[in-house]
């Protein structure tokens, strides 16, 4: 039985990155003999199991065939005589296909410290294009390290638009997508993830609300960029920026104008209504992706009222109690503050606006603050009894947030 150290463990290890996650490959044992040692097995699909003590997965080496379509259309081969090589084989990235000994020493068969030199996202070998998750996973990694400069390698790039014309992404599953997708919105830089997948072909077949965008112009004195895909680039970055690592901002950022895709050719490069058309494809978007509740809602606030954040000193203090009602921020203030992050991104994701102050964000947060401090005690104590008191709390709200100064 030998033991290796592999994937993104030695990859991050190579980058001088913290090693978060430890995955270990045997060679030349069986499941047998695996739980001899000591091991619990936890593998579905092919045997995996758990180090007793760290906790740690341990894979028995293997290889996989190609059996159908999709993420599930593989059967798995597992033996003894199963090399590292061949298991490295069947990886994504050369990047990822680099297994270390206990002794330090590495075994890299496909050129994986050379790309990380040269700083290329390569694959390993042609069967990458049996599984389309390899798609997103590569745009994932190059929203990971475009900030240590790694691009996607031609050869790859070219690959993956074959996948895309061959049919293979659409077989995706929706869990799937949203998994990549959720985890690349958290990543240094997401918009190379929406670049990436342009670029060969799958932002049209997996987000054709955000395809959609690119090309639609935008007035030039409030969009220097023009381009409202690449605004919606911009906007992912500023996110990113204001929120590291939080993809229910990104996401907001990524669906906050899809309703531009849909206004009339003869009122552009005007978007008037904009936000109101673009509600039917980000619940569309939502829903085929099947994101979770609370991402689905603040896509739609987002999208529905950002406008209205933009306006907050012009609007008057029943209009600011509605929004700030619609969010819910009243019970859930953390609402509020990704409402406002991602409306602040919008803001800065304009080109030459990238500095862009938001005073808006602070003058919101404090009319929350007025508005959640008045209580109902003082008109049950008044005697008001059911809808009366409602009613007197929200005067009484809307009267504490005229009180809120606004800037000069």
């Amino acid at each position: 039985m030998e033991i290796y150290l592999v994937g993104g463990a030695v990859r991050d290890q190579l980058l001088g990155r913290p090693v978060v996650d430890r995955d270990w490959m045997v060679v030349g044992a069986t499941p047998k003999d695996m739980l001899a040692a000591g091991y619990r097995a936890v593998g579905k699909d092919f045997p995996v199991f758990l180090h007793g003590d760290s906790k740690e997965e341990y894979a028995l080496a293997r290889t996989e065939r190609k059996t159908g379509r999709g993420y599930h259309g593989f059967a798995f081969h597992t033996e003894p005589t199963v090399t590292v090589e061949q298991d490295l084989e069947r990886r994504d990235l050369t990047i990822n296909a680099i297994a270390q000994h206990d002794d330090g020493r590495l075994v890299d068969p496909y050129g994986g410290v050379a790309d990380i030199e040269a700083r290329l996202l390569r694959h390993v070998s042609t069967a990458f294009a049996e599984d389309p998750v390899r798609v997103l996973r590569v745009a994932r990694f190059a929203a990971r390290y475009a900030p240590l400069g790694f691009r996607v390698a031609d050869e790859t790039m070219a690959l993956m638009r074959r996948m895309v014309e061959d049919g293979e992404v659409n077989h995706l599953v929706p869990e799937r997508v949203w998994a990549e997708t959720r985890k690349a919105l958290a990543e240094p830089m997401p918009e190379v993830f929406v670049r990436v997948l342009r670029e060969c072909g799958a932002l049209r077949v997996l987000f054709p609300e955000v395809d959609a965008l690119y090309g639609v112009p935008q007035r030039p004195e409030f969009h220097p960029e023009v381009d409202t895909g690449i605004h919606i680039e911009m906007v992912l970055h500023a996110a990113a920026t204001l929120a590291p690592g939080d993809a229910l901002v990104g996401y907001c950022a990524l669906t906050h104008d899809l309703g531009k895709a849909l206004t009339p050719t003869d009122v552009l490069p005007r978007h008037i209504m904009h936000e109101q058309r673009g509600i039917g494809p980000v619940q569309a978007m939502s829903a085929r992706l099947k994101v979770p509740v609370d991402y689905a809602f603040m896509a739609e606030m987002v999208c529905k009222h950002h406008l209205s954040a933009h306006q907050a000193f012009e609007l008057k203090a029943t209009t600011v109690l509605r929004l700030l009602e619609s969010l819910g921020a009243l019970r859930r203030p953390e609402r509020l503050e990704t409402f406002l992050l991602a409306c602040m991104a919008d803001k800065r994701g304009r080109l030459h606006h990238e500095e862009d102050a938001y005073p808006q964000a602070d003058y919101l947060r404090a009319c929350r603050a007025a508005a959640a401090a008045i209580t109902a005690k003082p008109f049950v104590d008044q005697g008001l009894e059911g809808p009366a008191i409602g009613e007197a709390m929200k005067k009484a709200q809307a009267q504490a947030i005229t009180q809120v100064p606004k800037p000069l």
